[in-house]
């Protein structure tokens, strides 16, 4: 099941090392850096339904079904996660 809640920590912290890892990349690199950053912690995760809920949710799809659902979830059921600046960014 795909946790939605805030769970990260120190998000400010993780938030600025992404930033600074694009640093210097041109856009194809920044691509394909993140393109590898969402296998790693894709395997990392490694169950196929948290990932499909995940797929649909950053997409912006919850109506489409996982190869594991049964019924197809509703916005209610999913919400889309929508993201914030950090703290740090607004000062």
């Amino acid at each position: 099941m795909l946790n939605t809640q805030p769970h990260l920590q120190a998000c400010d912290d993780f938030y600025e090392a992404l930033i600074n890892a694009h640093q210097g990349l041109s856009t194809p690199e920044s691509h394909a850096m993140n393109a590898r950053l969402v296998l790693l912690l894709a395997n990392h995760i490694g169950d196929h339904a948290t990932l499909c809920d995940a797929l649909r949710l950053a997409r912006g799809t919850v109506g489409l079904k996982t190869a594991t659902a049964t019924a197809t979830p509703t916005a209610a059921d999913h919400p889309v996660i929508t993201p914030i600046l950090p703290s740090q960014a607004m000062a």
